[in-house]
Order: C-alpha cells, then structure tokens, then sequence
C-alpha cells in the first residue's frame, strides 16, 4: 500500500488494494490518522472447530485495519507493510461481527506501531494486536535533503 497523494482515498478502494481482507469481507468504517475503524461478518467457512472464528481470520482483520492507520501516518510518496504482529485472542467469536478500532502508538521516520481492539457485537474484548508496519520510502517535511 503506497500513499502518494493529499487526498483520502474512498474507503472501498482502500479494502480492494487489499484483495485477501476483501475475499475476508473485511469492511472499513471510519479511517484517519489517528483511528481506523472496520469490522469483519463472522462466517462458516472463516472458522475453526466449533463454529469458532479462525485466529488467522482476527488477526487478518487486525492487520488489515491497522495497515490503513499506518498508510494514514505516513510521508508522501511512502508505502507500508507489516514487518512484526502480536495478537491476544481473549474470548472466542461463534457469530454476529468482529469490530475493529486502531490506534498509531508510534509514529516514526522508519516504523509506524499500531495497536488493534477486537470486539464482539457485545462489545466484549475478543483480541488485542500490537503490529509494526515499516516506513518504504518517502520522506517526512522534518528529513534532511
């Protein structure tokens, strides 16, 4: 994902630069700088036994969440891709949406960390994701020439 231009990007289109979070059904909400917010439909074929919302599915939706917050972090002309992520699960999902909200924790020349809450419908905590994303590229207005 690369940020090259002032202007925000619709919502959908950040989604479809991300081709397996939309197979996921991964939706955006809300994104901007200092939050991102989307969500992702709990489905038969996402899960694990049980009926229970695959691990991998959760920190897809964490990734992909937290990947916008960063692209909305960073330099003109900069791009952005997860080098480390760490994800809690708390409570299992058998159903309804997962909701994402992500914050920037640390915004830097070279990384950008964000942190993910994963709630339920219930607003229950399901997981927390710390992810680093690296800075490919571009230049901050505070970077020498």
């Amino acid at each position: 994902m690369a940020s090259s231009e002032p202007s925000v990007p619709p919502l959908a289109d950040l989604v479809a630069a991300m081709p397996f979070a939309a197979s996921l059904g991964v939706e955006l909400h809300e994104a901007g700088a200092d939050r991102v917010t989307g969500s992702l439909p709990w489905s038969p074929q996402a899960c694990t036994v049980g009926g229970v919302l695959h691990g991998g599915a959760l920190m897809a939706l964490a990734d992909s969440v937290g990947a916008v917050c960063a692209f909305f972090n960073l330099p003109p002309g900069a791009g952005t891709s997860t080098v480390e992520s760490k994800t809690n699960f708390l409570r299992p999902v058998t159903g309804g949406r997962v909701h994402a909200t992500a914050r920037p924790l640390h915004v830097g020349g070279t990384l950008v960390v964000v942190q993910t809450e994963l709630r339920d419908d219930e607003e229950r905590l399901v997981g927390h994701t710390t992810q680093t994303q690296i800075v490919r590229g571009g230049r901050r207005s505070t970077d020498a020439p």
